[in-house]
């Protein structure tokens, strides 16, 4: 089956089967490796990717739902002397330790910083709840939410 979907603003054109996970699709065909295989249930967060405005988990979510809405991976996000400004602030904070998580939990804050351009720790908190960091930057990562929150509002 032929699917068509944009992702980091390009569009293709996939020979696969609509029910096959996003995730798959992004690593295996399009070459994309930031967005993680962690669990392959939605409880990790590794594999969150922005679909139109919201976080969602690609391991579980078939490409063929995707339709026209806009897929951005941690590639799409931004890139060597254009970073984002949560890429910035999770250097300035130390905030990516193994480094597994945290294309996951930089879409989740996109997500978040896109709804909400102030939001409180316990927001944050909640928000980043779904996802399974190891490394313990917890704190880090929180703090690099609210400088990247800080420095985007001016």
């Amino acid at each position: 089956m032929s699917i068509s979907i944009t992702v980091n603003g390009k569009r293709h054109l996939l020979n696969v089967a609509a029910d096959t996970p996003l995730l798959y699709v992004l690593r295996n065909d399009l070459l994309l490796n930031g967005p993680k295989f962690g669990c392959g249930e939605a409880q990790c967060g590794a594999c969150t990717v922005m679909i139109g405005n919201d976080a969602t988990r690609s391991c579980v979510f078939p490409v063929g739902a995707v339709g026209a809405a806009r897929v951005i991976t941690i590639e799409g996000l931004g890139k060597g002397e254009r970073l984002h400004a949560l890429q910035k602030a999770f250097l300035a904070e130390q905030a990516a330790q193994c480094g597994y998580c945290s294309s996951g939990v930089l879409m989740t804050a996109k997500a978040l910083l896109d709804r909400n351009p102030d939001p409180d720790q316990a927001t944050i908190q909640r928000e980043l709840a779904g996802h399974k960091c190891r490394c313990g930057a917890h704190n880090r990562i929180v703090r690099a939410i609210q400088r990247a929150a800080k420095e985007s509002r001016g």
